[in-house]
C-alpha cells in the first residue's frame, strides 16, 4: 500500500531554512521571545489578564522550538506530519490573535493613566512594542499555516 504524501514533501535538515513556509520558523521563534520578553519585563497588577499572553508566548515559543528540531532531524516523514504542521500553525495563530487582543486593551487601558506617572509610561511603552509583535507573531503564524494547509493538501 502506498503512503499518501511523498517522501519528499516536507523537508529535513537545513533544508527547512530556504523552504517555504518552513523559513517562517526563525522569526516567529525570534519575534514570539521577543513578545515574552516584553511582556515579562512589564509590571503585571493584580487585574490584568497578561497570564494569558505569557501562556500563548511560552506555549508558541517552546512549541516552535521542538517543531524546529523536529523539522531538522528529520522526525517529520510520517504520513500525519503535514496535516499536524498546519494544525499547529492554525493554533498557534488562533491563540496569539486572542493574545494581542488582550494585550493591546491592557496597553489602552494603561495608556490613560501613564501621562502622570513615570514608571507606568515605561509599562507603556513596554506593552506598545510587545503588541505590534504579537500582532508580527500572529501574521508569521497565520501565514506558516496557511502555505502549511496548502502543502499538505498538495500532498
Amino acid at each position: 500500500m502506498a503512503s499518501t504524501t511523498s517522501g519528499d514533501v516536507l523537508p529535513t535538515g537545513a533544508r527547512i531554512f530556504i523552504s517555504f513556509p518552513d523559513l517562517f520558523f526563525i522569526p516567529e521563534w525570534v519575534i514570539g521571545g521577543l513578545v515574552w520578553i516584553l511582556v515579562a519585563s512589564t509590571r503585571v497588577f493584580q487585574e490584568n489578564p497578561l497570564g494569558w499572553v505569557m501562556f500563548v508566548s511560552v506555549f508558541c515559543f517552546v512549541g516552535t522550538t521542538l517543531w524546529l528540531f523536529i523539522f531538522a532531524c528529520g522526525g517529520n516523514q510520517s504520513s500525519f506530519w503535514p496535516g499536524l504542521d498546519a494544525g499547529f500553525h492554525f493554533v498557534a495563530a488562533v491563540f496569539y490573535l486572542s493574545a494581542s487582543v488582550v494585550l493591546a486593551y491592557i496597553t489602552i487601558l494603561i495608556g490613560k493613566g501613564s501621562t502622570f506617572d513615570i514608571n507606568l509610561l515605561k509599562t507603556y511603552r513596554l506593552d506598545i512594542s510587545a503588541v505590534v509583535m504579537s500582532h508580527v507573531a500572529t501574521l508569521l503564524y497565520f501565514l506558516h499555516a496557511i502555505f502549511s494547509a496548502i502543502r499538505w493538501k498538495r500532498a
